[in-house]
Order: structure tokens, then C-alpha cells, then sequence
């Protein structure tokens, strides 16, 4: 899709946007979450859909797809954080848009949640992967939610943010091959202008 049809397609729906965002940020606010123990859990939220304003068009197949790539976005940290069920999440949805958009977000959110595991390694296995990169646009959320943590871990200094920002390092030539999808499907892919603006972020802080 070109950047000024994404653009006005933003304009077109942006007061659903602002519900959603608004439903997103209540959801984490109701069970007490923050981010780094200073801000709302909304100001990463926030952040993840910024990378869908900036590269979404780069992806976005269709205007039925704006949506739910904004829920996406906005909740794709509410079954894991907001103690959400996946039918609590497409409910939601309900509220935002027609059935079958619903079902592309609701998927996209689940797509994103970690199965059970004791360590980081378990809850993000092979399985996990294989599921972003089976579901449409999860490969992009799961980027732009890579993204806004590894800008943040390296612009935030204190204990945690610098264990973070190592292990996010660390893990960047398996995260990224593991969430390649082999698509040509614009809604599996992974906009190069994207990767270029966490090449970036990598490079200024190594």
C-alpha cells in the first residue's frame, strides 16, 4: 500500500484508533502494570503502534486490515499481562470491528503470547515462532514490539535496561531469522526500512 493511501486510511479511522488505544492502555491500567517500574504499560503499547503509523503501510495488504493491525498493536500484550482469554480478546475486538477483522486480531495478539516455560528460551521456543510466522502481520508486530524494547533498553540507562539491551543483542540474528516467514505475502514480510531503523539503533549503542 503507498504511505499517503495508509496515511489517510490512519485519518479515516482515527477516532477508532483512539478507542482502541484507550480500551489497550485500561486493560494493563486495571491489573496494575508498568513499564521499567516508571511509566504506565500504555507508554510501550504506544510505542509498538508507533511503528505501525511509521511502517505500516509497508505491509498493509488491504483498508479491512488497518484495524486490526492497530489492535494488533495496542493488545498484543493482553493475554499475556492483562489476564485476557483469547475469546476476552476477540470479544474486544467485537467492539472495534466486523467479525472476520476481529478474527485477524485476535489471532495477531495470540500469535504474540509466549507459551508456558520456565525460562525465556521455553516461552519463546520453536513453536512460538512457528506460530508468528504462520499469522498474517505477526511477523510486523512482533518486529515493531522488538523494536520499541531494544530503543528503549538502549536510551534508559539503569541495571535492567542494560541486561535487557544484552540479551536482545544477543538474541538478534536468531530473533530475526526466526520470525522470517518464507511469504511473499506483503502480510508476512518485514518492511526493510524497519530493519534498518533497528540496524541503527544497534549500531549507535554497540
Amino acid at each position: 500500500m503507498e504511505q499517503a493511501e495508509f496515511k489517510q486510511l490512519t485519518d479515516k479511522y482515527s477516532k477508532d484508533i483512539e478507542r482502541i488505544r484507550l480500551k489497550a492502555h485500561s486493560l494493563h491500567d486495571h491489573v496494575n502494570q508498568t513499564y521499567d517500574k516508571v511509566h504506565p504499560y500504555g507508554f510501550h503499547l504506544d510505542m509498538v503502534a508507533d511503528s505501525v503509523y511509521r511502517f505500516g503501510h509497508e505491509v498493509c495488504k488491504q483498508e479491512d486490515d488497518l484495524l486490526p493491525l492497530f489492535f494488533g498493536a495496542y493488545c498484543h500484550d493482553s493475554i499475556e499481562d492483562a489476564r485476557l482469554t483469547y475469546n476476552d480478546v476477540k470479544n474486544t475486538a467485537l467492539e472495534f470491528m466486523n467479525e472476520q477483522q476481529a478474527y485477524m486480531a485476535t489471532e495477531i495478539v495470540y500469535a504474540l503470547t509466549n507459551d508456558k516455560g520456565r525460562t525465556r528460551a521455553e516461552r519463546a521456543g520453536e513453536k512460538y515462532y512457528k506460530g508468528i510466522r504462520e499469522t498474517p502481520y505477526a511477523p510486523f508486530m512482533k518486529l515493531a514490539d522488538r523494536l520499541a524494547n531494544i530503543s528503549y533498553s538502549s536510551s534508559h540507562y539503569n541495571d535492567a535496561n542494560s541486561h535487557m539491551k544484552t540479551v536482545y543483542m544477543n538474541e538478534l540474528p536468531h530473533f530475526l531469522k526466526a520470525i522470517t516467514a518464507d511469504s511473499e505475502d506483503t502480510r508476512f514480510s518485514l518492511p526493510e526500512s524497519m530493519l534498518k531503523a533497528l540496524s541503527d539503533i544497534v549500531t549507535t549503542t554497540l
